[in-house]
C-alpha cells in the first residue's frame, strides 16, 4: 500500500489520462484497500475520470462486492487485515462467475516474491507503489476496455444461445433438449478425461448444436410425417446456418466444428461433409452419441420414450456398422450406468403422441 504519510505525494503526478468517453458506459472499479488515506486518494483519483468507483478495507468484504456487484476493474492490496490480496485474488479467478474479472495487484517496486504468487493466483497485472498517476489511469483504462470487448462477446454468446432454445421451444417434444444434451456431453467429456475447456465446449456444442434450425421453416420442422427427400436437403443446411450463426466469436471457435459436424458418420455416410473415422471432430462425435440416446429416450412425435437399454443396444449396433466410435459408446454406456445421466425429468418420458406417423429420414 501507499505509505499514508505522504499524502497527496504517494501519487506521482504526470499527464491525466481521460478515461471518459461521451458514447461510454460507466464503467465501474472496486479498489480493496486497508490504508483509508490511500483509499480516498485512489478514490478520487478515479471518480475524477468518470469511473464509478467502490471501496472496502479488507478481503471479506471485498469479496461480498464482487459477488454483488461484479465490477470491471480490482485495485487489490496484497496487505490486508484478514485474507491477504492473493487469497481475494484466487477466490475471484476461481468462480467461475467472477474470473473474467481483471485483477490490478498492488505490489512494492522491488517485491519479486509477491509478483510471482500474484501470477499464481490469477492476477492480470501488477502495481508498483508508490503509483504514477499517468500509469495507473493507463492501466485501468487498458484493462476496463478488454473487460468490455469481453462482455460484447459474451453478450454475443447469450444471444445466440438464445436463439438455440428458441429453436428447441418450436417443438413441444424438443423440451429440455438442449440442456440434456449439455449435461450428457459434459458427463461422457469427464468420463473420458478431457481438459476443462473441451468439456466447457462440449457444454457449449449440447446448447447450441442444432441453432442452425432457427433457419429452417415450422413446416418442414414441425412435419408429423416422412420428409421427402428436398425437404431433408433442405433440413441439413441448419449445420452450415448454424455455423455461421456462430461466426468468429473466439468463445465460440471450439463449438463451431461440433455444430458444423454433429450429423457425420464414422463410415463416411454422414452430412455436410462426408467425414469418416476420425476425421470427424472428436467433440461432434461425442454430441452425435448423446444426441441420438436423447432421441430414443424421449417422446417424438412418431413414437413414445424407449427405455435406456434399449438406447444402448441400438448404439451398440450402430458401433457394429461403423456409425459410432467403439470407445465413445462403451464410456458413454458405463457412465450413464452408473447413474451420470440420470437428469431427464420424468414428465417428458412415457406420454404418447397423437401422430402416429414415421421417422424423418435418418437422424436429424
Amino acid at each position: 500500500m501507499i505509505n499514508p504519510m505522504h499524502g497527496v505525494d504517494a501519487v506521482r503526478h504526470g499527464p491525466v489520462i481521460d478515461a471518459r468517453k461521451k458514447d461510454r458506459t460507466r464503467a465501474s472499479v472496486l479498489v480493496i484497500e486497508d490504508e483509508p488515506a490511500v483509499r480516498r486518494l485512489l478514490v478520487h483519483l478515479l471518480t475524477s475520470q468518470g469511473y464509478a468507483v467502490h471501496e472496502v478495507g479488507d478481503g471479506a468484504s471485498a469479496m461480498a462486492v464482487v459477488r454483488k456487484r461484479h465490477p470491471d476493474l480490482i485495485l487489490l492490496d496484497v496487505g490486508l487485515p484478514d485474507m491477504d490480496g492473493f487469497e481475494v485474488c484466487r477466490t475471484i479467478k476461481g468462480s467461475t462467475d467472477t474470473r473474467l474479472i481483471p485483477v490490478v495487484m498492488v505490489t512494492g517496486l522491488h517485491d519479486r516474491e509477491a509478483r510471482i504468487r500474484g501470477i499464481e493466483a490469477g492476477a492480470d497485472d501488477f502495481l508498483a507503489k508508490p503509483f504514477d498517476q499517468a500509469e495507473l489511469l493507463a492501466r485501468v483504462a487498458s484493462l476496463v476496455r478488454i473487460k468490455q470487448y469481453t462482455d460484447d462477446l459474451e453478450s454475443a454468446e447469450c444471444i445466440i444461445q438464445s436463439l438455440a432454445l428458441t429453436v428447441e421451444a418450436r417443438d413441444p417434444y424438443t423440451q429440455g433438449h438442449c440442456e440434456r444434451l449439455a449435461l450428457y456431453a459434459s458427463a461422457l467429456g469427464r468420463e473420458l478425461g478431457l481438459q476443462e475447456d473441451e468439456i466447457a465446449a462440449l457444454e457449449r456444442g449440447g446448447y447450441l448444436h442444432d441453432v442452425g434450425k432457427i433457419g429452417i421453416p415450422d413446416s418442414i420442422l414441425q412435419k408429423p410425417s416422412r420428409l421427402t427427400t428436398e425437404e431433408f436437403d433442405f433440413m441439413k443446411t441448419h449445420t452450415f446456418i448454424g455455423e455461421r450463426l456462430c461466426g468468429q466469436l473466439r468463445t465460440l471457435v471450439s463449438v463451431r466444428p461440433i455444430v458444423r459436424s454433429h450429423h457425420e458418420r464414422r463410415d463416411g455416410n454422414g452430412y455436410p461433409d462426408g467425414l469418416r473415422g476420425d476425421e470427424i471432430p472428436l467433440l461432434a462425435q461425442i454430441i452425435s452419441i448423446v444426441d441420438e440416446y436423447d432421441a430414443i429416450t424421449t417422446t417424438r412425435p412418431y413414437r413414445a420414450a424407449l427405455p435406456a437399454e434399449h438406447a444402448y443396444s441400438e448404439l451398440t449396433a450402430e458401433v457394429a456398422s461403423g456409425i459410432h466410435s467403439a470407445n465413445l459408446v462403451d464410456a458413454f454406456i458405463a457412465v450413464a450406468k452408473r447413474g451420470g445421466l440420470d437428469v431427464i425429468d420424468s414428465a417428458q418420458v412415457g406420454h404418447m403422441s397423437e401422430h402416429g406417423s414415421s421417422p424423418t429420414p435418418g437422424s436429424i
